[in-house]
């Protein structure tokens, strides 16, 4: 099933895909129901009177707009980590991103307003939503407690990324991190979203492709690791790495500027667009 969050008749909504349309099924938010303990599963089936209604008529939000926690991993794809001068760690990079930081599909992802960067760089990635929280959740088990999978752009200011040791800032710049449109049902793709081909396009030019079994960490392996310090929460999510292609690592560096049209597209769940704006002060 394919879950979208999104505004209608001036009000938040929650729908499922149908054909080209989208049903719309409440107001209740996919935190809310992930929260109280709801299988995504079948739920949105239940719903055979909402009104369907057309891709026009809503505005999209991200799936989740207030997550308990995004939890993000870099250096999860071998190539990426060469190109970009790291050794391949043994341990997953991990770093948070802030709700603040996410925007929708087909929303502009913000170029910030900061004079000390060149632009905003693409990170093609899929997301993974926790349905069941936990701790010290072994690698056997940890696929049970996802829910679903979405896509991500982590749009990174690199300058300020590598200020410091610690990525946090160039991780968060309000408007960076586009997230959705769609949340995809674990049932509906294989294990642990495997052998998925992942694609970043900027401007109609594929600039990332990589299969999703290039992961150095799986999904059921980040879950478990993380897991061992950390209690995930219904509505967490996981976002899971970004294979080779960043604009930062090419020579000449290739950074989005205002109105560049990004897309991360993954087989078997949809496509994440949005133009890229500069930030008006």
């Amino acid at each position: 099933m394919r879950y979208v969050s999104v505004l209608y008749q001036g009000k938040k909504a929650l729908g499922v895909r149908e054909g080209k349309g989208i049903r719309i099924i409440g107001e209740e938010s996919l935190e809310d129901l992930l929260a109280r303990g709801v299988s995504l599963k079948n739920y949105g089936g239940t719903f055979k009177e909402g009104v369907v209604v057309a891709e026009q008529d809503i505005t999209y939000l991200p799936p989740l707009s207030r997550p308990p926690k995004i939890i993000c991993v870099g250096l999860n794809y071998a190539d990426h980590t060469k190109e970009s001068n790291f050794v391949q760690p043994d341990y997953p990079t991990l770093f948070f991103r802030v709700n603040t930081s996410l925007v929708a599909h087909a929303q502009p992802m913000i170029r910030p307003a900061v004079t000390d960067s060149e632009g905003l760089d693409f990170e093609g990635e899929i997301a993974a939503v926790i349905g069941k929280g936990g701790r010290h959740i072994s690698p056997a088990d940890a696929l049970e407690h996802v829910a679903g999978y979405s896509l991500f752009n982590d749009g990174s200011v690199r300058e300020y990324q590598f200020k410091t040791p610690q990525w946090t800032v160039g991780k968060n710049f309000d408007g960076t991190g586009a997230f959705g449109p769609d949340l995809v049902t674990a049932d509906e793709l294989p294990a642990g979203a495997k052998g998925l081909r992942l694609e970043t396009i900027l401007n109609g030019e594929v600039v990332q492709s990589a299969s999703t079994d290039e992961m150095v960490f799986d999904v059921a392996t980040v879950i478990s690791i993380v897991s061992q310090a950390i209690t995930l929460e219904p509505g967490d999510v996981i976002v899971t790495g970004t294979p080779s292609g960043i604009g930062w690592a090419r020579s000449p560096k290739l950074l989005m500027k205002a109105g560049d049209v990004c897309e991360v597209r993954v087989e078997g769940i949809g496509a994440l667009r949005n133009v890229i704006k500069d930030e008006t002060r």
